[in-house]
Order: C-alpha cells, then sequence, then structure tokens
C-alpha cells in the first residue's frame, strides 16, 4: 500500500501539467502547435510575443512533456507530443465554454455577430463528395502545409481581397481555419459575402477535425 510521500509525489506529476496550462499565451502557443510544428520564430510571431519570451514559455512545455523539440540547421521546430495533448486542450475548452459564464461573452467578443451561415462536418463532407462546394483554407501558410482538407484552395486570410478572383463564383465557398475558437473564417466569409460571393465557414476546423479521424493531408499550396 501506498505511503503519503509516494502519493503526493504521484499528484504533483498531475500537477505539472495542470500548471503549465496555466498561462493564456501557454495555451495560445499549444493552439498554434496543433496546427502543424513551428519554428519559434514562427511562434513568436503568431502569438505576438518576444523571441525570448517565447523560447522561456515553449521550454515550460517541453519540461511538462507536452511538446517536444527539433534543431534544424540554426533554427528549432517545437511540435506536440501527441494528439492526446491537442484532446486535452479541446477538452479543457468545452469545461470553460460549459461552466464559466465569461468564456462565452469573451467568445461573441472576439468572433464578432453570428452574421455568417455555419456548415457542420457532415454537410461539409457530403457536399465535398457531392462536388456541390469549393472549400477554401485561410490559415497562414505553414498551418496549411503542415495539414489541410484534400482539395482546399489556399489563400491566408490576409491576402484574400486582392486575391478574390482566384475563386469561381459558380459553387459556394466554405471556408475554414483552426477551430471551433478561430476568427480567421469569419471574416473570410464576411469579405467574401460584402463582396457578392455565396460564402459560408465551416463549424469546426482543423483541431476539431483531427480528433475526429477526418482525412487531413499534408504539403504546400
Amino acid at each position: 500500500m501506498g505511503d503519503r510521500a509516494s502519493k503526493d509525489a504521484l499528484f504533483a506529476q498531475f500537477a505539472a501539467v495542470g500548471k503549465v496550462l496555466g498561462h493564456p499565451k501557454r495555451l495560445e502557443l499549444l493552439d498554434l502547435l496543433i496546427q502543424g510544428p513551428r519554428s519559434v520564430e514562427g511562434l513568436a510571431e503568431a502569438a505576438d510575443l518576444g523571441m525570448s519570451t517565447c523560447s522561456a514559455h515553449l521550454q515550460t512545455l517541453r519540461d511538462a512533456g507536452v511538446v517536444e523539440a527539433r534543431r534544424d540547421g540554426r533554427r528549432i521546430f517545437y511540435s506536440l507530443v501527441g494528439d492526446d495533448i491537442a484532446g486535452l486542450w479541446d477538452h479543457l475548452r468545452r469545461v470553460a465554454q460549459l461552466h464559466r459564464p465569461h468564456t462565452e461573452l469573451a467568445r461573441r467578443a472576439y468572433l464578432g455577430p453570428e452574421d455568417t451561415r455555419a456548415v457542420d462536418t457532415d454537410e461539409l463532407m457530403r457536399r465535398l463528395a457531392d462536388g456541390d462546394a469549393v472549400v477554401l483554407d485561410v490559415r497562414p501558410e505553414p498551418e496549411y502545409a503542415a495539414g489541410h482538407l484534400p482539395g482546399a484552395i489556399h489563400i491566408p486570410l490576409e491576402e484574400l481581397a486582392a486575391r478574390i478572383g482566384e475563386l469561381p463564383r459558380n459553387h459556394e465557398i466554405v471556408a475554414y481555419c483552426r477551430g471551433h475558437y478561430c476568427v480567421l473564417a469569419h471574416d473570410a466569409v464576411r469579405l467574401l459575402n460584402a463582396e457578392g460571393l455565396a460564402a459560408s465557414r465551416a463549424v469546426d476546423g482543423v483541431l476539431e477535425w483531427r480528433l475526429a479521424g477526418v482525412p487531413i493531408e499534408a504539403g504546400a499550396a
């Protein structure tokens, strides 16, 4: 039978993982790494962090055993240690959404009004199989290259206004991005609708599709 010291040591291991999740910026870094491996420089830019601060957060995540690092020449790339970390992040968000009322208020403030049509994954897959929709990935290039829906057109959100002429007008466009709490697809659909294109957004994104086993392929555009 275990003694108090061994039980405390066990729970300390659990606490180490919980502790590392207790910082908003570290959670944002996890959210980015779910999309695929990323360099320290890329993560710092995407999360609006200084290099030293970003490196410190990543080292903390590594010490807790939730991310790993590899060196490629002079650059260091980080990635999740497994899809179970993505599942942990997804579950944490669900708990906050269900049990912390201010989560919904913050979500609405960030994503904006419910002024875009949403398409669930079942409908999206059915329409893709029928050739009844054009799928648009509006995430940054490194995320698209790490994994995207097969056949998706890639135009990063910041380039969409200048490249809108590349999109067909005879099919509805379904834009997607990182997941439930990503604003990129919302903003893309607002822009496309304002330009007279029929467009909707996917309810889910790469995070939810990875966890659900939806086929994702890698490769640059």
